[in-house]
């Protein structure tokens, strides 16, 4: 680790993530089995979003190396935010009030909130002399962004393409309570989500509208055929037969010179980059806006916006592109919440909603 100094700056404005388990008994023919509900179970209405906190551009200043540590303190201060507040010492835990609202660090955790949504960081901030230091490329990548999001106002409406995960043989994860497959229940999600974009302005094509495997290559370059703007994989989690994992992830790509939080046994070169690393920007203002849209519907943990190097389906489009895990086939109480078709309802507009 290199030794943190003073700041030095710059004034600056698929394989993809889805376990398969064993099959179960249940068989599922056709998407009318799609609307099976969930017994005694009941789904809150997607919520409508709290409006963010408006600043006039802010020009921030950003750290003039990616390979180095630098002190939140100073970095807030010559950003006029003044001192991070001290809420816990151990660990250190700071909150930093800004113009786009409260960002939160604790020293051992790599988990930053913004606004109390989850933000995975590259690297995991450290406590020395009671101040704490963040990684530079964490400052440029997952934090700087987030006030350009909200500096930048609502999203254009033009082409979105929607990928349902998985489909033909390739059936992705098992719904433990009911045994339906990952694959129907993202073409049903997307088939939900597709007329409430189009009320709302956009051009939406689904890389498939039934029942037929697509390779990952097939699917970007589907995207690449339709011009899209906005490329949206969809998909459910599983870690069975283990029942205990639960909550929702919003993936994107790692930028260049940062780890991944998943790797799944691939391997993840910092070094590389990729077609969608000219987007790294844009791929988590896009992530963070709909995951905090689906973490509202207040029915499942936040396990954050993340990073993966592996997914293919990403790493080649020319586009903003993010994967969504909206939860676990393998939890009971996820798999019976997935199961029920008002819920996915509730999902796509939320989803919608946070594309405004």
């Amino acid at each position: 680790m290199t030794n943190p100094g003073r700041l030095g700056l710059l004034v600056v404005v698929l394989v993809t993530g889805c376990a398969a388990p064993r099959a179960r008994k249940h068989d599922f023919q056709s998407l009318q089995d799609l609307n099976w509900i969930a017994p005694g179970f009941t789904v809150q209405s997607a919520p409508t979003l709290a409006p963010q906190p408006k600043p006039n551009s802010p020009r921030l200043v950003a750290p003039a190396s990616d390979a180095t540590w630098i002190s939140l303190d100073d970095w807030s201060q010559l950003n006029g935010f003044g001192q991070p507040k001290r809420v816990a010492l151990h660990p250190l835990k700071c909150v930093l009030e800004t113009s786009c609202g409260l960002f939160t660090f604790e020293a051992g955790s790599s988990m930053m909130r913004w606004n109390g949504t989850a933000v995975q960081l590259g690297f995991v901030p450290f406590a020395k002399g009671g101040v704490l230091f963040v990684h530079a490329l964490d400052v440029r990548k997952n934090i700087i962004p987030l006030f350009e999001q909200v500096a930048s106002g609502p999203t254009p409406r033009r082409i979105i393409v929607i990928d349902p995960g998985h489909g033909g043989k390739n059936t992705g994860a098992r719904n433990i309570v009911n045994g339906m497959f990952e694959k129907d229940l993202t073409l049903d999600l997307a088939l939900r989500l597709k007329p409430l974009l189009e009320a709302r302005g956009w051009t939406v094509q689904l890389t498939r509208t039934n029942d037929v495997d697509l390779s990952l290559a097939d699917r970007v370059a589907f995207a690449e055929q339709n011009r899209a703007d906005l490329f949206l994989s969809l998909h459910f989690n599983s870690a069975y037969p283990s029942q205990r994992e639960a909550g929702l992830e919003t993936y994107c790509l790692t930028p260049a010179g940062m780890p991944s939080h998943l790797t799944r046994g691939y391997e993840d070169d910092p070094s590389n980059s990729y077609p969608n690393n000219t987007f790294d920007t844009q791929n988590l203002q896009y992530a963070i806006r709909i995951h905090r849209a689906l973490v509202q519907l207040g029915s499942t943990r936040d396990r954050g916006v993340r990073r993966a190097r592996f997914l293919g389906v990403l790493r080649g489009q020319n586009r903003p592109a993010v994967l969504i895990e909206g939860g676990y086939l393998s939890n009971p109480v996820e798999a019976r919440r997935i199961a029920d078709p008002a819920y996915r309802q509730a999902m796509a507009e939320a989803i919608a909603g946070a594309l405004e």
